[in-house]
């Protein structure tokens, strides 16, 4: 398949402990390595699927280097406990963008996503920068042509920029205009976005699309009652969900490994919380986490983050 390439297996290492008991088993353990992109061959799994890209994050004059997301965040699984729903794992490899070349990079992406999707394979998207959501959801889009389709994005950032080239600020903007294109629903919600990171244009922009906004105030310990409500109305509007998390949603001190840290943000337990139903609805299809930056990252501690995420996702996902 055009850019793709296999995961290596020295990315999946980890502490062996297998002399303990026959159960004392970590996710380098259980995940299934293909060595080829053979989705028909993992029907009913979920398909963790690289997307190695920085383009867009350059056109939007952000940090490069997410570019090395995917192998860090898998590096970062690797050696975690392997429980319920760890087992559905095969790792199908990854996209590896060419310099300059975002459209290619994105429609390999997306035709990748289409076809496991027919295959019944669910995808967990590692990206990359957020130009990964408008590759991510046209292969949704393109593998459920009658199903409406819900976005729910956890990010700091709204992503509806009006720009001459598609960039990591776009995505939502693109796959509204391909819902208009293709007479499809669009029906997207951002949660933790931050007024301070997002001009008055944007909100205009989501107001003029009908999105929905849940701040990051918003998103407080004693108001989750309120925002697990707003979820659950969105679940029962749609027939599937695309949920994608961009890693700056979380506060600066859990992720520092992103090319904007987000100075309040939405901290790990309380983004947990509103992750958890959406897994376990039934409807959740798709998922991807983006913008990890191993570059600027601190101790390891935003790749724990991530792949606690990751971690969590894969158990609760029904």
């Amino acid at each position: 398949m055009n850019l793709w390439h296999a995961t290596s297996p020295t990315i999946w290492q980890g502490r062996n402990d297998l002399s303990e008991a026959d159960n004392a088993l970590r996710l380098f353990q259980t995940v299934k390595l293909s060595p080829y992109f053979t989705p028909e061959e993992f029907s009913h799994y979920i398909a963790l699927l690289g997307f190695e890209c920085d383009e867009g994050v350059k056109r939007n004059q952000g940090r490069p280097g997410a570019n090395q997301g995917p192998d860090y965040l898998r590096q970062s699984l690797a050696n975690m406990a392997s429980h319920k729903g760890h087992d559905r794992l095969v790792d199908l490899g990854s996209i590896r963008a060419n310099p300059n070349q975002l459209s290619e990079a994105q429609q390999a992406l997306s035709d990748a996503v289409t076809q496991c999707q027919r295959q019944n394979v669910r995808t967990l998207v590692l990206g990359g920068g957020h130009e990964t959501a408008f590759a991510h959801g046209v292969g949704i889009y393109d593998a459920f042509p009658h199903q409406r389709v819900g976005i729910i994005n956890f990010d700091a950032h709204l992503d509806l920029r009006r720009s001459p080239q598609p960039t990591s600020g776009t995505p939502f903007r693109q796959l509204a205009e391909y819902c208009q294109q293709h007479q499809r629903l669009f029906h997207y919600t951002c949660i933790g976005a931050s007024l301070a990171s997002n001009t008055q244009a944007l909100v205009d922009e989501a107001n003029r699309l009908n999105a929905t906004i849940i701040w990051d105030d918003q998103c407080r310990e004693t108001m989750l009652d309120k925002v697990q409500q707003q979820i659950q109305d969105i679940l029962q509007q749609v027939d599937l969900i695309y949920m994608t998390i961009d890693l700056d949603v979380l506060p600066a001190y859990q992720m520092p490994a992103v090319s904007a840290p987000a100075a309040l943000g939405v901290p790990l337990e309380r983004l947990l919380q509103l992750i958890q139903p959406i897994c376990q609805s039934g409807k959740l299809q798709a998922a991807d986490l983006v913008e990890l930056n191993p570059i600027f990252d601190i101790q390891g501690i935003g790749g724990k983050a991530a792949a606690r995420i990751a971690w969590q996702l894969a158990h609760w996902w029904y």
